[in-house]
């Protein structure tokens, strides 16, 4: 039974266009059949409480002499793990907040990304090699190549490198910018742009979920 994990962590329920875009592809992926299950997490409104000790940040055997991490925690890191690795998709809702990921999504990161378990350490383990993992993310402002904030954006190259490179996780990334250019008057001329990385967002969802759909 194809299995699609999907992960949001916007905190506007209404107006998030990653929230959104995420839609798009999870319709999308449900669209080819009752088969196609989707895994919901809405990091926001049910949030994962943040990592209380940081042992968790290795297996039992690596942790130090003496740790104990908080059982329900423990328990905790495992359900997400199974979550993640029973998954044959993962998608992931990341605005950016502040330059950087939305405090909810940090928090899953930090329980998932364990290594000598999910990522190579010791042992050289990936279990979740070679599995697409679709990045969608909004940004306020824009920040291509020339513009005056190039190289700020600090969510979406976290995320390639826990989920591509430690995990071994084949990446895509959909992003749409500009999200405040209806509501700041100096960004009003990029309004258009806004909605046409908007629009093409949603056609690449679409596009994305059918190819991984088909598979």
């Amino acid at each position: 039974m194809p299995t699609l994990l999907h992960l949001d962590s916007s905190a506007d329920p209404e107006r998030s266009r990653s929230r959104a875009i995420t839609r798009t592809f999870a319709d999308e992926w449900r669209s080819h059949g009752n088969d196609f299950t989707v895994v919901y997490r809405d990091l926001h409104l049910n949030p994962i409480p943040h990592i209380p000790d940081a042992a968790l940040h290795w297996p039992p055997r690596l942790r130090p002499e003496g740790a104990k991490p908080p059982a329900d925690a423990e328990t905790l890191q495992q359900e997400l793990i199974l979550e993640l690795v029973a998954a044959d998709v993962l998608l992931v809702g990341a605005p950016m907040y502040n330059y950087s990921l939305p405090s909810a999504l940090k928090a899953w990161v930090d329980y998932i990304h364990v290594p000598g378990v999910t990522a190579p350490f010791d042992v050289e383990t990936q279990p979740l090699a070679g599995r697409p993992a679709v990045i969608v993310t909004s940004r306020g402002g824009s920040y291509e190549t020339g513009s005056a904030t190039e190289g700020w954006d600090h969510a979406v190259p976290v995320l390639e490198l826990i989920l591509g490179t430690a995990l071994g996780m084949t990446t895509s990334v959909i992003a749409t910018s500009l999200t405040l250019a209806e509501s700041i008057p100096t960004m009003a001329d990029r309004i258009d742009q806004s909605h046409a990385e908007l629009e093409q967002a949603h056609l690449d969802a679409a596009a994305i979920a059918k190819r991984l759909a088909e598979a």
